[in-house]
């Protein structure tokens, strides 16, 4: 069977390697140098960004590029946004003309606003770029090793490059479905990132559940706008890589993007947060990114501009709640 080949071994591409090794897949997890990927084979699991998860025996891991892409059937980029197209410019010439090539990033490049299948697309040759996929949904990493049922959305318009996709890491556990609607696949999961922010600011201000729902819900009018604006169905953003991450997104504690809010309300300022995290929190990035995006197609979007004023021009959290909660009157 083709191999799995991995670009990234940050959480989310440990966990990917993971499950399609249990999955009966020949998976290779590239790292960027052989200091990282000495470690990873010593230890047999990644302790800095999964630790307690062992690799299945079908996990190789190198940094060697070549190595990783030139055979396999399927490549993962689930990389950072702000790494992706400098990791697709590293890797690009050895991946094989006929893969499967998924992004698994759910973010926008922060200076255009592009998606990383675009990012993908200008990067790769122009084989990969003719079966591009995006992969997202609920997918919080630590349930998904666990074993516990997940299900997630394989986006393309290429239908038998996502069919392939979707073959390959459907298991007992983890359920994949697909969806033409690319466009509207990678913006729910990157959007998603920015009303989680403010969903975890409800949580440590202590809100309460009516605020919270009530801005998860506009959140989600926002979302579809500009996904719709973008090109998106509005289908697939009342879908899992819609809806379905908004909720996960916004209600767990597994959530970075939650954290990053609870941590704002508690007083700390961004530059502290990011200093204290391990792991990349996309919202805030994709913040900056979405304003621009929605500014050149004329979209509006209230939550996503008061989350900026909050993020990167000092705005108080108070200040911004009563700038929402003051706007006219409107029809739902």
């Amino acid at each position: 069977m083709a191999a799995v080949g991995i670009v990234g071994s940050t959480t989310w591409g440990t966990t990917l390697a993971v499950l399609a090794a249990r999955n009966g897949q020949e998976v290779i997890l590239w790292t960027r140098d052989e200091t990282e990927a000495a470690l990873l084979r010593e230890e047999g699991e990644n302790r800095r960004f999964l630790p307690g998860t062992p690799f299945p025996s079908g996990v190789t891991v190198t940094a060697s590029p070549r190595e990783a892409f030139a055979g396999a059937g399927m490549v993962i980029f689930a990389v950072p946004s702000r790494t992706l197209r400098a990791n697709a410019r590293s890797v690009g010439s050895h991946v094989s003309k006929g893969a499967v090539v998924v992004s698994a990033t759910k973010g926008l490049e922060l200076t255009s606003g592009k998606r990383m299948s675009q990012i993908l697309a200008e990067e790769l040759p122009p084989g990969p770029t003719n079966s591009l996929c995006a992969l997202s949904g609920p997918n919080l990493a630590a349930e998904i090793v666990q074993g516990k049922p997940s299900s997630t959305v394989v986006g393309s318009p290429n239908d038998e490059a996502a069919d392939i996709a979707q073959s390959m890491l459907t298991s007992a556990t983890f359920r994949v479905y697909t969806n033409r609607d690319m466009v509207g696949v990678e913006l729910g999961g990157a959007l998603k990132n920015i009303v989680a922010l403010g969903a975890g600011i409800c949580d440590g201000f202590g809100f309460g559940d009516n605020a919270k729902a009530a801005f998860m819900t506009r959140g989600l009018a926002e979302i579809a706008r500009l996904g719709v604006a973008a090109g998106g169905e509005p289908m697939t953003l009342a879908g899992l890589a819609g809806m379905g991450d908004l909720i996960a997104s916004c209600s767990s504690r597994l959530s970075r993007n939650h954290y990053v809010g609870e941590q704002l309300a508690s007083g700390k300022s961004l530059d502290e947060i990011r200093a204290g995290m391990a792991h990349v929190a996309e919202g805030i990035d994709t913040t900056a990114a979405a304003v621009g995006l929605a500014g050149r197609l004329g979209v509006e979007m209230p939550i996503t501009q008061a989350t900026h004023r909050v993020l990167f021009d000092g705005m108080s959290i108070g200040h911004a709640v009563s700038e929402l909660m003051g706007r006219a009157p409107a029809a739902e």
